[in-house]
C-alpha cells in the first residue's frame, strides 16, 4: 500500500526534511495547508461560520492600520490584503465552512523584498495572524 515509501532512503527522507526547513527561511513565499509538513502552518479550523469567519478578518484587518484590504469576495470566502507596515507583503485568506460550525482558515503569503526570499518573514506573518484570529474565534483543536 505504501510502497513509494520504500522508494527513500533514509538520508533522502532527512535531505527533505532539511530541505524543507531551509526552504521556509529562503523563500519569499509561504501558504497554509491540510496536511503541511510545519504545524504551524496547517490549517486552522474554528467553530464558526463562513460569513461570521469572513467578517471577523474583515474587522480584524479593518482595525490594524497595518493592512489595507484590497478586495473581498465573499461568494469565494477570499480576503486580499497589503500589508503596509514592516515589510511589504501580499496576502490571501480563504474561509471555507466545511461542516456546519466548522469553518477552515488558509493564508497564502508573498512578501516584498529585493532579494528571493524573506528570511521566514512570511511564515511568522501567518504565525501572527492566525494568533489574532484564535483571540477572536474559537480553534477547533480536536477535529472530528
Amino acid at each position: 500500500m505504501f510502497d513509494f515509501i520504500n522508494e527513500y532512503s533514509h538520508d533522502e527522507v532527512y535531505d527533505m526534511g532539511i530541505r524543507n526547513v531551509i526552504g521556509k527561511y529562503l523563500n519569499n513565499h509561504a501558504e497554509t495547508n491540510e496536511n503541511h509538513w510545519d504545524d504551524s502552518l496547517k490549517t486552522h479550523y474554528y467553530k464558526t461560520t463562513k460569513d461570521k469567519g469572513l467578517r471577523t478578518l474583515e474587522d480584524i484587518f479593518n482595525k490594524s492600520s497595518a493592512y489595507e484590504i484590497n478586495a473581498v469576495s465573499a461568494e469565494h470566502g477570499e480576503v486580499s490584503i497589503n500589508v503596509k507596515k514592516g515589510k511589504k507583503a501580499f496576502v490571501v485568506a480563504t474561509v471555507v465552512m466545511v461542516k456546519p460550525y466548522q469553518t477552515a482558515v488558509d493564508f497564502s503569503v508573498t512578501t516584498e523584498s529585493f532579494l528571493p526570499f524573506d528570511l521566514g518573514y512570511s511564515t511568522k506573518l501567518i504565525k501572527a495572524l492566525y494568533s489574532e484570529i484564535n483571540q477572536h474565534l474559537q480553534l477547533i483543536t480536536d477535529k472530528k
